[in-house]
Order: C-alpha cells, then structure tokens, then sequence
C-alpha cells in the first residue's frame, strides 16, 4: 500500500486514531496499517511516542485472536 507523504505530527494522531477505533474485525489490518506508519517514522525518539499505542494494537490482536481457539479443558487420568 502507498503511503501518502503525512508529517510525523499526522502519522501520530493517524496511529492514535486506529487505536481508538479498532474492533475485532478490523484489529489485523488496522494493526498493519499502524506498523506501516511507525516504519515509515524518521527517528526512534518519534516511535517512542505511539509506542503505547502499538503495544496495545498488538494486545488487543492477542486478546481477540485467542477467542476462537480455545480448546475445551480435559482432566487428566491419574497414573497408576
């Protein structure tokens, strides 16, 4: 996907904006989105900024993803 040329000022909010907005259908591409932005982000001390952002996009993708792969719990048998 190309990027449109957005001030690290924009790439920010735009990072800010997915994270308040995402819900468990959109998490894997808006998460995606937000990895293209922070990559696209000149210095480490800019992706210090959003980095809370990202680290709740990707635990939010942990939490939903898990939901539907749950397997049932079995007892085990004692050994004899």
């Amino acid at each position: 996907m190309k990027l449109p040329m957005l001030s690290v000022d924009e790439k920010i909010t735009e990072i800010r904006r997915l994270y308040y907005s995402t819900t468990k259908e959109t998490i894997q591409s808006d998460l995606t989105r937000a990895l293209d932005l922070l990559k696209s982000m000149p210095s480490e001390s800019e992706r210090e900024r959003v980095a809370v952002y990202m680290d709740g996009l990707a635990q939010m993708r942990s939490d939903w993803g898990r939901d539907g792969r749950r397997r049932k719990k079995t007892t085990r048998r004692p050994k004899k």
